[in-house]
C-alpha cells in the first residue's frame, strides 16, 4: 500500500528501525561470508503479491485452490536451477539451508543412522552433527576434521571413517574452510562405506553456478545449498539431487518438515537463478575471488596468519593467537571500526565456541557494492589498523568516520529510501 494512500497511517516506529538497518548496511563493510546483497529487483520481488498465497504441496499436486500460477512459478523456478546447476532434479521450497539440510538427511538415512560430517570445529556447520542440532540429536554423529600441519581436510581420515564406520551418509561441504573440497575423494569415500553423499555448498554454490568452484553435482546423491550466501538471492534453501532421490527430498521437505512454501521467496530465488545465469554472473564470481584473494595477501603482509596460509574462496579464516586477542574481541573491535563480521573458531581451537580464536571475513557483499582489488588494499588496512588498536576506542571512532567516507563510494540501493 502506497504511504500517499489516505487509508495508510505510518508505523513510526518500524519505519525508523527499517531505516536505521539501511543505514548501517549501507554505511558499513559488510564482511560476514554468508551474507550479500541482493539486486532492487530481487528486494521488489520478495515483497511481491505471492507473499499473500499459500500453497501446500507440489505444482497440480496442491491442498488450496488458486494456485495455477503458483505452480508455474514453481515449475519455472526449478527449471532454472536444473539448468544452472546441470541436476536431475531441484526442490525449491526450503525455507532456509538447514531445514535444506534435514530433509536431505531424512531422505537418505533413518533416525538413529550413524553418518559422517565435517567437525564444526574445523569448518563444519552446525547441521553437519553438531550435538545442539537437529543432525547430532537425531542420527548417529562421527566427524572428521583437518590435518594439524596444513589445516586441510584429511582425506585419509575420511576414508579409514568411512570404511570403519559404514556410515549411511556421508556430508561434505563446510561454513568455514577457505580451500576447494575434493568431491571425487569424498565420492570415492562414500561408495567405500556404501554410503550417499551429501554435499552442502552453501558458501560456493554461486562459484559453483559460475564454473570456477569444481561442482559436487556429479559426485552426490544429494546436494543442499542456501540461496543468498554467494548466489546472491534471496534467504532461502535449495535442494538438488539424482532423479532416484528426488520423490525421498520432495515427500521429506512436504509433509515431512514444512507446510506451506513461501512463494513470493520462491519467486524472487526464481529471479536470483536467472542473473545467475547471465554472463556477468562469473565475472562477478571472478572478482569475488580476486578480492579475497587480494584480501589475504594484505592481511599476511600486516602480520595476520591465516587458517591454511590463504584462500582459494571468498572467505578467509584468521588465526587471531599471535596478535594474543580473541575473536570476540576482534569482532567488537571492527564493529566499533563500521566493519561486520564474526568471531570463528579455527582448527584446534582452545578457546570457547562464545569466544573463539579466530575471525572469519568474506569478500561477496563487497564485490556486490562493486569493490575491486585496489580498494581490498584499503579494506584490510581499516581492518588490520583496527585489530592492532582493538582497546583504543578512538582509533577505532576515526577509523569508523574513515570506514563510512569509503563506503558511501559505492552506492546500497540509491534508489530506496524509508
Amino acid at each position: 500500500m502506497s504511504s500517499k494512500s489516505p487509508n495508510y497511517s505510518p508505523d513510526v516506529q518500524l519505519e525508523t528501525i527499517l531505516a536505521k538497518e539501511l543505514g548501517r548496511q549501507r554505511d558499513k563493510l559488510e564482511m560476514i561470508a554468508s551474507e550479500n546483497f541482493v539486486s532492487e529487483h530481487i528486494l521488489r520481488v520478495t515483497a511481491s503479491v505471492f507473499t499473500n498465497k499459500y500453497a501446500e504441496g507440489y505444482p497440480d499436486q496442491r491442498y488450496y485452490g488458486g494456485c495455477e500460477f503458483a505452480d508455474e512459478l514453481e515449475i519455472l523456478t526449478q527449471a532454472r536451477a536444473r539448468k544452472l546447476f546441470g541436476a536431475e532434479h531441484a526442490n525449491v521450497q526450503p525455507h532456509c539451508g538447514s531445514s535444506a539440510n534435514m530433509a536431505a538427511f531424512f531422505a537418505a538415512m533413518k533416525p538413529g543412522d550413524p553418518f559422517l560430517g565435517m567437525n564444526i570445529a574445523h569448518g563444519g556447520h552446525l547441521t553437519h552433527g553438531a550435538p545442539v542440532s537437529f543432525s547430532g540429536r537425531v542420527f548417529k554423529a562421527h566427524y572428521y576434521g583437518v590435518k594439524k600441519d596444513t589445516e586441510l581436510i584429511d582425506y585419509d581420515e575420511v576414508m579409514r571413517l568411512a570404511e570403519e564406520i559404514k556410515p549411511k551418509v556421508i556430508v561434505c561441504g563446510a561454513s568455514s574452510y577457505p580451500r576447494v573440497i575434493d568431491f571425487e575423494r569424498f565420492r570415492q569415500a562414500a561408495d567405500r562405506a556404501g554410503a550417499a553423499l551429501v554435499t552442502d555448498m552453501a558458501h560456493f554454490a554461486g562459484m559453483v553456478a559460475a564454473g570456477l568452484y569444481p561442482s559436487p553435482v556429479p559426485f552426490s546423491e544429494i546436494v543442499t545449498t542456501t540461496t543468498h550466501k554467494t548466489l546472491r538471492g534471496p534467504r532461502g534453501g535449495l535442494i538438488l539431487s539424482k532423479r532416484t532421490y528426488a520423490k525421498a527430498v520432495d515427500d521429506e521437505v512436504f509433509p515431512g518438515i514444512q507446510g506451506g512454501p513461501l512463494m513470493h521467496v520462491i519467486a524472487a530465488k526464481a529471479l536470483a537463478l536467472a542473473e545467475a545465469l547471465e554472463p556477468d554472473f562469473i565475472d562477478y564470481q571472478r572478482q569475488i575471488l580476486k578480492n579475497a584473494s587480494r584480501l589475504a595477501t594484505r592481511l599476511v603482509d600486516a602480520g595476520f596468519r591465516l587458517v591454511s596460509g590463504g584462500t582459494d574462496t571468498h572467505l578467509v579464516l584468521i588465526d587471531l593467537r599471535n596478535k594474543n586477542i580473541t575473536g570476540r574481541q576482534a569482532e567488537t573491535a571492527l564493529d566499533k571500526a563500521g566493519i561486520t563480521a564474526n568471531k570463528n573458531t579455527i582448527p584446534f581451537d582452545k578457546e570457547r565456541f562464545t569466544v573463539t580464536s579466530g575471525l572469519r571475513l568474506g569478500t561477496a557483499a563487497l564485490t556486490t557494492r562493486g569493490l575491486i582489488e585496489s580498494d581490498m588494499d584499503e579494506v584490510a588496512e581499516f581492518v588490520a589498523t583496527s585489530l592492532h588498536n582493538c582497546e583504543d576506542d578512538s582509533q577505532l571512532k576515526k577509523i569508523r568516520e574513515r570506514v563510512v567516507s569509503f563506503s558511501r563510494k559505492f552506492p546500497l540501493y540509491p534508489g530506496l529510501d524509508f
